[in-house]
């Protein structure tokens, strides 16, 4: 039979500081994140002195200068990514326990103590699908009362759903699951009759009514799925970490039958890794909080991470949308440790369907973290907790900012400055663009990189040849994807100047097609920005439409991108040939094989086909 645990570095311990609480790190945190400022710094610098090299042969205009300062503004976010995942891919590969840099938790080995605090499984959900949302919380309560300590936990359907039809439909079957489960009293459904506060407000109705019976909650969305066996290690490290308040659950995606969903999250399984490691070293005890698949001391959370109500009216003021990042700050305000577990299963989510899912949500989130501006200077945060909402806030801000950059690039081409031609076409041009694309492309290429080198996780992806093929799919969909969501996100944080943004919806989970005419709906701007770029440049200066390319292809394709991507046909022949596979699709975890019978028989074809994962300890 296939064993499904976690992922680990082959011929490396993931044990880590254990049972030393006041173990001395190898290096302060304040050294480690002056590290990266000083690389980030670096490198911007010498991304900023090149650029003005070139432009400044006959002295700096004002168009110059700006393009100047937006590079120094929009660089150190993707500059922070590259570095990070350096450092990550050091610690993987360059230490003998990288875990104990990252994580300086007690029990991290521990596996068998008994449970002896109470937990609370909670789910606030809004007019989501009735049956995925039972199905999800009863295959989890019902594996955690399997063990002796299972009268410790608690599962709590907490509903928002303001669609009657939906609601009815909710109640009734979770009190077929109560009728048919032996769980009885530790299943609860409550519904709001006012849903005010959104979810944040929802989790402090379960606070104010159930809180003083819980030590901690395990918070899920719609479409979380947990391993029983990740849940119960989240409390056990709990208990012997009494400063810890939040410890994140590193989330992968679910096998999906969407292509776009399929490339989106095979991107992230295989840069994961790197990635969370890099951040863990450098953010320590300041860590991130995804608002789900997290483990949350319940006492620290109930007092000290009540969000405030921003002054001003909706979009930017009024209640937060992303509260998440906002909760983290507080609770590490408080004195408590935000951590993340840098496992690679046993925590998963759906992700979106089709691109114009994927930017509804986006853009959700991007409204969210412009409310961040308001929040940078809430009292009782600290350092850190204060550059997570500001880097959050920033991150929005620079699409606006990158295609600023560009504008202004193609504007001083056309005015005139032919001699900048031969400098960017032969001289330091090439160099300084691939050096841009290389900080870009280097999260997907050291994610290849930490796979290959770890033979059962690369067999677990289908080996190299696949792996690589998957990884090169997904950088010519990342390349054309970035310019099509950048664009969405300069028009809407415009839209947010003047008083537009978004309400809150339930998020669209399963795959569908998406029509010729709905993504012509939904992705006109950018269509018709790149065909009249096109144009333009190949009348007025065809050789820029070289430098181009890679922006005009994005936004010119996005109509049949987001169509082709959301074709099942399209997905079939992905999974037909093994491409953009994740490895729970060959190596079928326990938790998503009961899902539904397709799950159920490709697990019984791993048992036969599929390498055995290496086991976490």
């Amino acid at each position: 039979m296939a064993v499904t645990t976690e992922i680990s570095e082959g011929g490396s311990s993931l044990r880590a500081i254990t049972d030393n609480p006041n173990h001395e790190a190898p290096m302060s945190m304040i050294a480690r994140r002056a590290v990266l400022v000083t690389l980030v710094l670096a490198t911007v610098s010498g991304f900023a002195l090149v650029l003005g090299s070139l432009l400044a042969r006959d002295g700096l205009t004002v168009i110059e200068g700006s393009m100047i300062a937006l590079l120094v503004i929009t660089m150190p976010w993707v500059t922070a990514g590259f570095w990070t995942t350096v450092i990550g891919m050091v610690l993987l590969h360059g230490t003998r326990d990288w875990m104990r840099y990252v994580l300086p938790l007690r029990g991290l080995d521990d596996h068998d103590t008994p449970i002896y605090r109470r937990t609370a499984i909670v789910m606030p959900v809004y007019n989501e699908s009735p049956e995925r949302v039972v199905r999800n919380l009863r295959q989890l309560g019902e594996a955690l009362a399997l063990h002796s300590d299972g009268d410790t936990f608690d599962v709590f359907l907490l509903s928002d759903t303001n669609k009657p039809e939906i609601a009815a439909r909710e109640e009734a079957l979770f009190e077929a699951w109560r009728r048919e489960s032996n769980l009885g009293e530790r299943l609860h459904y409550r519904r709001r009759a006012d849903n005010r506060r959104k979810k944040a407000g929802n989790i402090e109705d379960f606070l104010d009514r159930w809180g003083e019976a819980f030590d901690y909650m395990v918070v899920l969305d719609a479409d979380s799925i947990m391993a029983p066996g990740l849940v119960r290690r989240l409390v056990r490290l709990m208990q012997v970490n009494p400063k810890l308040g939040i410890l994140q659950a590193t989330n992968a995606g679910l096998p999906t039958a969407s292509a776009f969903a399929r490339i989106m999250q095979f991107g992230q399984r295989h840069t994961m890794r790197p990635q969370v490691v890099g951040s863990s070293w450098w953010q320590g005890d300041c860590g991130a909080y995804w608002g789900h698949n997290a483990i949350i001391r319940v006492d620290a959370f109930r007092t000290h991470c009540r969000l405030p109500v921003l002054p001003g009216r909706a979009p930017l003021g009024g209640e937060i949308m992303s509260h998440d990042h906002v909760e983290a700050a507080l609770m590490h305000g408080a004195g408590y440790e935000v951590r993340v577990l840098p496992v690679e299963s046993g925590s998963y989510e759906e992700t979106p369907p089709s691109l114009p899912d994927y930017m509804k949500r986006m853009l959700r989130w991007c409204q969210g973290n412009m409310q961040y501006s308001r929040l940078l200077g809430l009292p009782g945060l600290r350092a850190c907790g204060r550059l997570h909402l500001l880097f959050a806030f920033l991150v929005y801000l620079a699409p606006p900012l990158w295609y600023g950059l560009v504008g202004l690039g193609v504007a001083n081409a056309l005015i005139g400055d032919r001699y900048i031609e031969g400098g960017f076409v032969f001289g330091a041009g090439p160099a300084l663009f691939a050096s841009a694309m290389a900080i870009v492309l280097m999260p997907k290429l050291a994610g290849l990189v930490d796979v290959v080198l770890r033979p059962a996780t690369r067999a677990a992806f289908g080996g190299v040849a696949k792996l690589s093929s998957g990884v090169l799919i997904e950088i010519v969909f990342a390349v054309l994807l970035t310019p099509v969501m950048a664009l969405a996100q300069t028009i809407f944080v415009v839209g947010l100047i003047f008083g537009r943004g978004l309400s809150w919806e339930a998020q669209e989970r399963d795959a569908r097609g998406v029509s010729y005419t709905e993504a012509l709906s939904r992705l006109w701007p950018q269509f018709l920005l790149g065909t009249s770029l096109v144009l333009g440049l190949g009348v007025i200066e065809p050789w820029l439409l070289a430098w181009a390319a890679p922006i005009l292809a994005g936004l010119v394709l996005a109509v049949p991108l987001a169509v082709m991507t959301s074709r099942p046909a399209v997905g079939r022949i992905l999974e037909h040939h093994g491409l953009c596979a994740i490895p729970e699709e060959r190596v079928v975890p326990e938790e998503l094989a009961q899902l539904d019978y397709r799950m159920r028989q490709r697990r019984v074809n791993s048992i036969v086909t599929s390498p055995v994962l290496e086991p976490f300890s």
